[in-house]
């Protein structure tokens, strides 16, 4: 069975990690990666991963998401941390008061790197944002945002999702960056 680095601080990452990847081992490495300023996803996983290569010395992947937000002219984009630890999703809310266009959408990009060359995997799940917080405290989530983000052809926020409800999402939504690398990853 391959295996793969997965560099990252966040448990609900690596989960999901564990959980896409049947035919890969991943071996989680707890870091805390120093995220460059930037508007820009990719460029972020890029440097993510290549400070996480130089922590393990060894091929390895790092993931970076940003969460898009149309009536906000796309807020918080990659600086969803730092909006989540200053306004969170009630801030969040309280901005899209009154706004009609509550389109939304994470990107995230899963960057490789075997020492020599990047590899890019990219994915992308539109919705809307929920009216108020909805949900509850689940394995598999990654953010807060999941409290307020109800994906494209569903009624519930994805934090009111049970294992069945995840189950269809999976179905219908594109794959995943983490299942387009895994495919990648085992034809190599």
């Amino acid at each position: 069975m391959k295996e793969i680095i997965f560099v990252t601080s966040n448990k609900g990452k690596i989960a999901t990690a564990q959980k896409d990847l049947k035919n890969i081992k991943v071996l989680p490495y707890n870091a805390q990666l120093i995220e460059p300023r930037s508007d820009d996803i990719k460029e972020i996983a890029k440097q993510k991963v290549l400070q996480a290569y130089e922590i393990v010395k060894k091929p390895c992947i790092s993931l970076d998401s940003g969460f898009f937000i149309e009536g906000l002219n796309g807020f918080p984009r990659a600086y969803v941390n730092h909006a989540l630890d200053t306004i969170g999703i009630g801030g969040i809310l309280k901005l899209m008061k009154d706004v009609p266009n509550r389109c939304c959408e994470f990107r995230s990009y899963l960057a490789y790197y075997d020492g020599k060359k990047v590899q890019f995997f990219e994915s992308k799940s539109p919705g809307i944002i929920a009216e108020n917080i909805r949900g509850c405290e689940n394995e598999n989530k990654w953010s807060d945002l999941w409290f307020i983000f109800i994906p494209d052809k569903f009624t519930k926020t994805l934090a009111e999702f049970d294992e069945h409800d995840i189950e269809i999402y999976n179905k219908t939504k594109e794959d995943s960056c983490i299942t387009k690398f895994g495919t990648w990853y085992e034809a190599q």
